[in-house]
């Protein structure tokens, strides 16, 4: 019975890398048990999410009776911190604390503002919507209260989702880095689909008690998810003893040094451009369906999980693809391409009157934003410098999320404008008038899509120049030539070993994966001189 047993284990093992989701990304060093359980703080994320934009936004507006105009600005307000992002990962690269550790530090203290917001929001929600005896109260105390918590929840999640990605670049090999990303954001997706699962259970028979359970059960989980994902995960280092470190440089000349790296700034900008034009969709899919499509309540509810289905494989095709030396330039382009029928399946729906249009927008959408994404966020860890992951990984989530959150304000502006100015004028294909503002800001989405597309062409190009082009493979029957130098005898094997890489481009030798077997036969074997 144990040779059964063992020679199963041994099976399943052999079959990780092929059928089980980036298992091949754990190395000796970092297992994928401690690997996925640091991406728990992911799953903490994407619960937040789900709380903030999709349950507590249709509980305040819906049950609660709160203007939809104040319901947006508290949602809006975790945003406000976006930007710090790059400040954060700047401060946990250079941060040094008696106990050794950078990064550790700044996630639980994102944990405990989290755990803040949540422990006092399901009260100030209360009081804002004026309940039991609050109604009593001055209106701006309410106000204060909610604010307040939801921008100590904002405060977290930036810090703990951008140090937390900082540590997984810490601990991760770049060549590894692709899959990473990939796993870190399956999780992400993974915690929002099970949370709203969940809290749509939870809050089936919805009472002001239940919101209070429900939303302080959400801040212990986030402490515990948290406290799990980093225990023992960052080595220790206590200054105690060590030499006296040198003088860490201000963030304004971190900041300028950064910038001064090749294509940093484009690279930024094409974030930020992208995320727009997918995210600008975001708060109009659902009433599109519903308003235009004529869709059921329960129909465009499934959008959420549709979007997260193309999200997860989108993921997983770019994990696939660019953890074998895929380009990451190229990557983020081709999300922008697959996002431009996406668009237009949405926009032909209303028209056609085929809701299946729709929702196979919807699904490309997902998939071309999973892809863009990815290939943005793995070429900034690839070209993050060493001493530098928690600055760059922080500009790349500061210029994310708060293009994000711009485009979401300005999709519902832009809708507003147009209807009220194209309202009176006769629609193409005979459309209601509340559709001009929709078709608006989907085709100005297409617009962002195609300059995205546009400026990552210098950067694909210069990443294929850059690429090594290997030499074509010498004649084995004939002798040294000019281009092929022959091998000194006196050349020790040390010194070749140091000084030549593994695949000489004039030296035919093994390749890079088999640099140390391969490549110690190769050594062995006597070169012509000594024939």
């Amino acid at each position: 019975m144990g040779r059964v047993t063992q020679r199963l284990i041994k099976g399943w093992v052999s079959l990780g890398p092929r059928f089980l989701p980036f298992a091949d990304v754990a190395t000796p060093d970092l297992p994928l048990r401690r690997l996925l359980r640091l991406s728990l703080f992911q799953i903490s994320v994407g619960m937040v999410l789900v709380l903030l934009v999709g349950t507590l936004n249709r509980v305040m507006i819906v049950e609660l009776d709160v203007p939809a105009s104040l319901v947006g600005v508290m949602i809006a307000l975790p945003i406000v911190f976006a930007p710090f992002r790059a400040l954060i990962g700047f401060r946990s690269d250079t941060h040094r604390c008696e106990l050794g550790w950078r990064r550790v530090p700044f996630i639980w203290k994102g944990s405990l503002l989290q755990f803040g917001g949540f422990a006092v929001m399901p009260f100030a929600i209360l009081v804002l919507a004026g309940k039991g005896e609050s109604a009593a109260l001055p209106v701006w105390i309410g106000q204060a209260s909610a604010a307040i918590a939801f921008l100590l929840v904002g405060a977290g999640v930036h810090t703990v989702q951008t140090v937390g990605l900082a540590l997984a670049t810490d601990l991760t090999p770049p060549e590894s880095h692709p899959k990473v990303v990939g796993l870190m954001y399956v999780m992400l997706l993974v915690g929002m689909i099970a949370s709203a699962l969940i809290f749509g259970v939870a809050l089936a028979d919805f009472s002001p008690g239940r919101l209070v359970q429900v939303v302080q059960g959400a801040a212990v989980a986030t402490l515990l998810l948290n406290g799990i994902a980093m225990w023992k995960q960052e080595t220790r280092r206590p200054p105690r003893g060590a030499a006296a470190p040198a003088a860490d440089p201000t963030f304004r000349e971190s900041w300028a040094t950064f910038c001064a790296g090749e294509s940093t700034v484009r690279r930024l900008v094409i974030v930020g451009i992208g995320t727009m034009a997918f995210a600008m969709a975001d708060i109009l899919l659902e009433p599109y369906g519903g308003q235009i499509l004529h869709m059921s309540v329960s129909a465009t509810t499934k959008l959420t999980a549709l979007l997260a289905l193309g999200g997860l494989i989108g993921f997983g095709y770019a994990s696939y693809v660019l953890g074998r030396g895929g380009d990451a330039y190229r990557m983020a382009q081709t999300g922008a391409i697959i996002g431009l029928p996406a668009f237009v399946f949405v926009i032909m729906a209303a028209p056609a009157n085929q809701p299946i249009l729709f929702l196979i927008g919807n699904f490309l959408i997902g998939y071309g934003a999973a892809l863009f994404s990815h290939g943005t966020l793995t070429a900034t860890m690839n070209r993050a410098p060493k001493d530098q992951a928690g600055l760059a990984l922080g500009s790349w989530g500061a210029v994310q999320a708060t293009a994000a959150g711009c485009a979401m304000a300005l999709s519902g502006t832009l809708r507003d404008i147009a209807n009220a100015t194209l309202g009176a004028v006769e629609q193409l294909w005979g459309l209601a008038a509340k559709a001009s503002g929709y078709m608006t800001v989907y085709s100005l989405e297409i617009v962002l899509l195609l300059v995205t597309i546009v400026a990552t062409i210098p950067l694909i190009q210069r990443a294929s120049a850059a690429a090594p082009v290997a030499a074509p493979a010498p004649d084995r029957d004939a002798g040294p030539t000019e281009s092929q130098p022959k091998l000194s005898g006196s050349l020790s094997t040390s010194q070749g070993h140091a000084n030549a890489p593994a695949h000489h481009p004039r030296i035919p030798g093994p390749p890079p994966s088999f640099a140390g077997e391969a490549g110690d036969r190769v050594r062995r074997k006597p070169g012509p001189a000594h024939r």
